[in-house]
């Protein structure tokens, strides 16, 4: 991994074999970031995406291989309870089914494993933006005050 400080942003470049969604919280602990934003694009070998089931209060995870182009990727950055990034991402990834034609998977990100080149552009918040459980929602939102 390599990145770049330009004004507001980092730039971030993950490379072969590393975790997309580790590597940016390794990013947000080395530069204190506690609050912002994220997006990208890039080629993965793996990754696994969740859907939530309300009832379950639980995901379901569906786990990809192969070449799989990340079409989109967005998320953002929160502290959890630890004080330690939490992230919140969703991912797009495009690739072959079994019979040569271009299929879709999308959904909650769990992680990726990076097949080619992972290109990420952070935005950091001005602030801290924490978690709190919702009890109407029955998860964690934003804790903004």
């Amino acid at each position: 991994m390599e990145y770049k400080k330009m004004k507001d942003n980092i730039y971030l470049r993950v490379d072969k074999g590393e975790n997309v969604t580790e590597t940016i919280k390794e990013i947000c602990k080395k530069e204190g970031i506690c609050g912002g934003y994220f997006q990208g694009i890039g080629a993965c070998s793996t990754a696994t995406l969740s859907t939530y089931i309300p009832e379950q209060n639980d995901f379901i995870d569906h786990k990809i291989s192969g070449m799989l182009e990340m079409v989109s990727l967005m998320g953002n950055i929160t502290m959890d309870c630890h004080n330690q990034p939490f992230l919140h991402s969703h991912a797009v990834f495009s690739y072959l089914n079994q019979a040569g034609e271009i299929a879709v998977a999308a959904g909650h990100l769990k992680g990726a494993k990076i097949g080619y080149t992972g290109e990420i552009i952070i935005t950091p918040a001005d602030d801290t933006i924490g978690r709190q459980f919702d009890t109407n929602a029955g998860i964690e939102v934003w804790k903004l005050f």
